[in-house]
């Protein structure tokens, strides 16, 4: 069964996709599991929290990349794997190419090492599509103050970076699709829900995966 990460900047409309595609795809009597990272386990969203407070401690970048890495090497344990042995989909809000994007172009770390790493933890599992929704930095960022003021919620320690590190993230998102063209689609955050879901529809149609129009 797919295993299908979402990618892209805070504010680019992934949980909105997601779950437009679990609706779908749940009427059309299809088993799928919905997960995200960092988290996805209880561990791991322990972890979590560490990672993206924004009072105590903060992580050094080496750190940060490791406690994400320990995240996901529970997360493909304990939960991916089992779904995709038991044929179910899998949706996964971010997996390894996040850790390339925020850790190797955002901080910085030898891309190679985060490369390493990633296999590491994940045993060699990866998404067999990952879909990037692409947004301006300008546009995350506004986004983001958006739902702050809607929501009362507070951006995290990583929303919080400044505008240059989201640049290297959406970046390196975009040199991993262009290097990947054949496992990853490209979708500009800019336009409607609507037109992303029939478009990402279209490509999952295109791929065999599902064979109902919607």
């Amino acid at each position: 069964m797919p295993f299908i990460a979402f990618e892209g900047l805070d504010g680019s409309g992934k949980s909105t996709l997601m779950n437009q595609l679990e609706t779908q795809l749940k009427k059309n009597q299809i088993s799928v599991v919905r997960t995200r990272e960092p988290g996805g386990t209880q561990l791991g969203e322990e972890i979590r929290e560490i990672i993206l407070r924004i009072s105590g401690e903060a992580p050094t970048p080496r750190t940060e990349l490791l406690l994400y890495q320990a995240i996901r090497a529970q997360h493909v344990d304990q939960k991916i794997r089992p779904a995709l042995v038991q044929k179910q989909w899998v949706l996964s809000d971010r997996f390894a190419a996040s850790s390339l994007a925020f850790q190797a172009g955002g901080r910085s770390i030898a891309e190679s090492d985060v490369l390493w790493l990633n296999s590491f933890s994940t045993q060699n599992l990866f998404p067999d599509l990952t879909v990037l929704l692409d947004l301006p930095v300008e546009k995350s960022e506004i986004r983001r103050q958006q739902r702050e003021q809607n929501t009362g919620i507070q951006s995290d320690r990583i929303e919080k970076e400044k505008q240059d590190f989201h640049q290297r993230v959406r970046d390196s998102f975009l040199s991993q699709a262009k290097q990947n063209s054949q496992t990853w689609l490209v979708l500009d955050a800019e336009k409607s829900t609507e037109q992303l879901f029939e478009n990402l529809w279209t490509d999952l149609r295109r791929r065999g995966w599902v064979s109902s129009p919607l």
